[in-house]
Parts: structure tokens; sequence; C-alpha cells
């Protein structure tokens, strides 16, 4: 999978951005028959960026972070909540992620 990798302005310093992460797992989802669709809630802030459907009715919630940055205290929250009803949350803040998470999801 070749992916363009976003420069930081000022440095030249190349950094992994979470766009860029986002748009390989839209790829790579639809790749497997499936969808990576942004999930938006108004009135219901800090759920997770992405809800991932793949063929045989899996679905799990992605959030999707920058290399190294942490959950917010909230979307810590509303991971916790979401686990606890019993669905999968993903945390991907790497390219290499991305495979294991979608099979992880494909095989539960």
């Amino acid at each position: 999978m070749f992916l363009k990798v976003e420069t930081a302005e000022g440095n030249g310093d190349e950094v992994l951005r979470e766009s860029v992460i986002e748009k390989a797992l839209v790829k790579e989802a639809k790749s497997r028959g499936g969808m990576a669709v942004k999930f938006v809630s108004p009135g219901f802030d800090g759920v997770p960026d992405r809800l991932v459907l793949l063929p045989g009715g899996k679905c799990a919630f992605v959030e999707l972070k920058a290399p190294g940055k942490k959950l917010r205290p909230l979307k810590e929250k509303r991971k916790h909540q979401l686990e606890a009803l019993g669905f999968s949350v993903y945390v991907i803040d790497g390219l290499e992620q991305i495979g294991g998470v979608l099979h992880g999801i494909q095989t539960t």
C-alpha cells in the first residue's frame, strides 16, 4: 500500500498525520469489501472517528490518532461506555496497525 506522508510545516521533517492513517483505513476496509464510515453523533461528543462495517455483519468502532498521541479524557470515557455495551473499539495510531485491526474485526 503506497501512501504519501505529509510534511510538517517549517522544519521539513516527515510526520504521519491522523488524516493519512484515516484515508488508509478507508481504502483498506473498501478493499476487503467493507466500509469505514465517518461516525458523527450531534449532541453526543467524543464518539470514535469511524464505524467499520465488514462482510458477514462484522462491525467495530475505530478511533484514529497521530502516532504517539493519547485519547482525550472524553474519548476514553466514550470508548469505555461502548465497550461496556459489548462493542469493540480500536485505537489506531500507525499505518502498520490497520491490517491487524481489520483482521481482528473480521474474525470476531
